[in-house]
C-alpha cells in the first residue's frame, strides 16, 4: 500500500537528492513587482537549491509581508543580491562563473528542452506583464521559451520560474550514470 512520506522521510530523500546534484542553478528576476510571485519563486528556488536570486529593477522586495508569507521561510536558504541595472547584474553573474539564459517568448529563442543548461546557469525572468527588457534579452548568452499547447499566451512568472528552474535540475539528474536518481524508498531504506 502506498503511503504518503512523513517528514523525516522527505528529509532523507532531499537530502539524498542533494548528494547527487552538482550544477549550479541562479536566478535573476527582473522587476518582477508582485510580492506574491517573488514569494512563490522563494520557495521554489529554495526546493531546487538555487543557490542565488539577483533583483534587478523595480523586483519586490523578499522582506515584503507578502512575498514572506508566500515564501514560508524558505528565503533563509537563498542569498538575495539587488542589483540596480540589468548590465550590472550580468556582470556579476558572469563573475560568478555563471551563463545567463533569458526566459521569454522571443524571436531567435529556443525551446527550453533544447536550450544549453548545462553546469552553472543563471535563469533570468521579466517582469508579470512585460516579461523581460531589451536589455536583458541583448545581455543574456542565450534565450529560450516555454512550449506550450494551450490556448494560453503565457506563464505567470512563478510558474514559469518553476518550469525552468525543474527543468535545470531534470536534465543534471537524467545525465547521471546509470540514468538512475535516487529511488523514493520508505523508513529505514536509504
Amino acid at each position: 500500500m502506498t503511503r504518503q512520506f512523513g517528514q523525516t522521510d522527505v528529509k532523507r530523500l532531499n537530502r539524498s537528492w542533494r548528494r547527487v546534484t552538482r550544477s549550479r542553478v541562479a536566478l535573476l528576476l527582473e522587476s518582477v513587482g508582485q510580492p506574491h510571485n517573488l514569494g512563490s519563486i522563494t520557495r521554489t528556488a529554495a526546493a531546487f537549491g538555487v543557490e542565488r536570486i539577483w533583483l534587478v529593477g523595480d523586483t519586490a522586495s523578499p522582506d515584503h509581508p507578502a512575498a514572506r508569507k508566500t515564501a514560508l521561510g524558505t528565503g533563509r536558504f537563498l542569498t538575495f543580491e539587488r542589483v540596480a541595472t540589468v548590465a550590472e547584474a550580468a556582470a556579476q553573474v558572469r563573475a560568478d562563473g555563471l551563463r545567463l539564459v533569458a526566459v521569454e517568448l522571443a524571436e531567435g529563442a529556443v525551446p527550453l528542452h533544447r536550450a544549453d543548461l548545462d553546469g552553472g546557469v543563471c535563469l533570468a525572468l521579466g517582469n508579470e506583464d512585460r516579461g523581460c527588457s531589451a536589455a536583458l534579452l541583448a545581455a543574456a548568452d542565450l534565450v529560450a521559451y516555454i512550449p506550450q499547447t494551450g490556448r494560453v499566451g503565457s506563464l505567470n512568472v512563478a510558474a514559469a520560474a518553476a518550469v525552468a528552474v525543474a527543468e535545470a535540475r531534470r536534465r543534471e539528474w537524467a545525465a547521471m550514470p546509470g540514468g538512475e536518481p535516487p529511488s523514493a524508498s520508505g523508513p529505514g531504506d536509504g
